[in-house]
């Protein structure tokens, strides 16, 4: 079969033949027409192949032996992935995908949308509330910037090192206002859109971009960091902290059956309230652009076309 197979230690996926998924027990396998691509399918995609080759993972949806359309997560049985024309994923992994719902929002709404959403629940922002998405750009960001708002906060900002990217959401309306990170002063310019200080930050980068939203914050601000984009070490005191509450939240590591009601919840309210966040399209053949558009940060949720 047709697959973006993964050679050896830090090789990048080629277009190729990978032989077909075995049956096993427990197991679904599935015919897949979209696979999704993310940044923890790169930073994954060594650490959790047991075997080389091996096909990339990635989530996706597809249709099993029964007919049924799915979606699965970037959970398939190695050395199978999701890129490829056939993959096999444990049943508990395997959700029936409502008929209203395409490939793209299926995908999307899994694990970047679980990403956004329980860590902004766990935030418990209050109605009218200032709110800073940190990594405002990328598909986890777009969502949590339009969920902030549906989950009560009266002010939304976005921030991010990408003054085109951060332009656009502004152009789609879906920031109030936006930051640029990376000048002289990050602290100035995060404060000169915070009002009275953020209530709420949702840190997907870590690194200097949270010391400096941290010093933006008002006093009973929650700070909930789910990424480490921008480096995993951080440098504060405990007067930065003083009336504050930071928390680092793990979103996927949850029973498959609570990702699951967590990702219809998504659905619905997708649907309810026309979220939405862009994409960049490519075809199964085309996954080695994909993959380093993907590496540069493409700022849209990167699909690919497998049939």
């Amino acid at each position: 079969m047709k697959a973006a197979v993964i050679t050896g230690q830090g090789a990048a996926p080629v277009y190729g033949e990978f032989p077909e998924p075995e049956p096993r027990k427990g197991c679904i396998m599935i015919d897949v027409t979209t696979a999704g691509l993310g940044g923890w399918d790169v930073l994954g995609a060594y650490r959790l192949a047991v075997q080389y080759p091996c096909v990339l993972r990635g989530e996706g949806v597809g249709h099993a032996a029964d007919g049924r359309r799915v979606y699965f997560g970037e959970r398939s049985v190695a050395p199978w992935g999701g890129w490829a024309e056939r993959t096999i994923v444990p049943a508990a992994e395997v959700w029936g995908v409502p008929d209203d719902v395409d490939d793209d929002t299926a995908i999307t709404m899994a694990i970047a949308g679980t990403g956004a959403l329980v860590p902004l629940e766990k935030a418990a922002i209050q109605p009218g509330e200032t709110v800073l998405i940190l990594g405002a750009t990328g598909t986890l960001g777009q969502l949590a910037l339009q969920l902030a708002r549906i989950l009560g906060a009266g002010r939304v900002v976005g921030a991010s090192r990408n003054a085109a990217a951060l332009a656009r959401l502004r152009e789609r309306s879906i920031a109030d206002a936006t930051v640029t990170m990376g000048g002289e002063d990050d602290v100035a310019a995060l404060k000169a859109e915070a009002g009275e200080g953020f209530d709420v930050v949702l840190d997907l980068v870590c690194g200097p971009p949270m010391v400096a939203a941290l010093k933006a914050t008002r006093w009973g601000a929650r700070i909930v960091t789910v990424g480490t984009g921008a480096g995993s070490n951080i440098n504060i005191t405990a007067g930065d902290l003083l009336f504050r509450t930071l928390t680092v939240v793990g979103t996927g590591q949850r029973p498959p059956a609570d990702r699951e009601q967590i990702w219809r919840r998504l659905l619905t309210m997708a649907r309810d309230h026309a979220i939405s966040v862009d994409y960049a399209h490519y075809d199964l053949p085309q996954i080695e652009a994909a993959w380093e558009a993907q590496r540069a940060g493409p700022h849209a949720k990167i699909t690919g076309r497998i049939r």
